[in-house]
């Protein structure tokens, strides 16, 4: 889980272009923290799976510094990007499953990369999908699967692993109220273990549900933060409480 660093990720004036375009994201600032829930919210259209991008590496910005894990990710060479990512665990909007996989394959795909035995795999892998609601489905290949089934695998090999980092884009858009609400839970599980979660939704309800997550906002490429709590640690974490 986290280490020492005092920040997980911290964006200073990061500015993010595609080509010659103008810039989707402009002077982006903010801290997060070990152990927080974070929700990032904004219209269609806002930033927010560009910003999402970069946090999980797939993106470079076009300007300013990110460290992540108490590292300047931006001169980081290309080859030791890979050890940062998997101490994250992503849940794509496309999904991004591996399609001649089956659902337990795809879940047991973080622990097998990071060398968990064989033989410890069917315990936690199983017992993932039966959280999910897909306990039922563990040979089913993603072909045969519903849009909100392919979701709840992707959700659960994001987060079998324990990561140090989840990142969510829009992670319960295909379920029903009652799996978006026990998917929701499970993040805050994950992250009362210590798990710093960034889900990006649209759902104001959802957001509602977990009472003590702090909300950045974008608008037009701008972040806002309306919990007053994106660039200094709560007051509970500096007290080391």
């Amino acid at each position: 889980m986290s280490g020492p660093e005092s920040e997980v990720v911290q964006f200073d004036n990061v500015g993010l272009r595609y080509g010659t375009d103008r810039e989707i994201l402009s002077n982006v600032s903010f801290t997060l923290f070990p152990g927080r829930f974070y929700f990032l919210t904004g219209a269609s259209g806002a930033g927010k799976t560009s910003l999402l991008k970069l946090l999980y590496l797939s993106q470079r910005p076009s300007r300013g510094a990110i460290r992540m894990f108490g590292t300047d990710v931006i001169t980081l060479s290309r080859d030791k990007l890979p050890a940062y990512r998997r101490r994250m665990g992503v849940v794509f909007q496309d999904f991004r499953l591996v399609d001649h996989l089956s659902a337990f394959d795809n879940v047991a795909l973080p622990l097998r990369v990071s060398g968990v035995r064989e033989a410890d795999l069917a315990g936690p892998v199983n017992d993932m999908l039966e959280w999910v609601g897909l306990g039922q489905r563990a040979d089913a290949r993603p072909a045969t699967l519903s849009g909100g089934e392919q979701q709840r695998v992707a959700i659960a090999r994001a987060v079998i692993g324990r990561p140090d980092m989840l990142v969510a884009d829009e992670p319960t858009g295909n379920v029903d109220p009652d799996m978006a609400l026990k998917l929701i839970r499970l993040f805050e599980a994950l992250n009362r273990l210590g798990t710093t979660v960034v889900v990006a939704t649209h759902d104001v309800q959802l957001i509602r549900k977990v009472p003590d997550s702090l909300i950045m906002r974008l608008d037009k490429g701008q972040l806002s933060d309306p919990t007053g709590a994106l660039r200094y640690p709560p007051r509970r974490i500096e007290a080391g409480k």
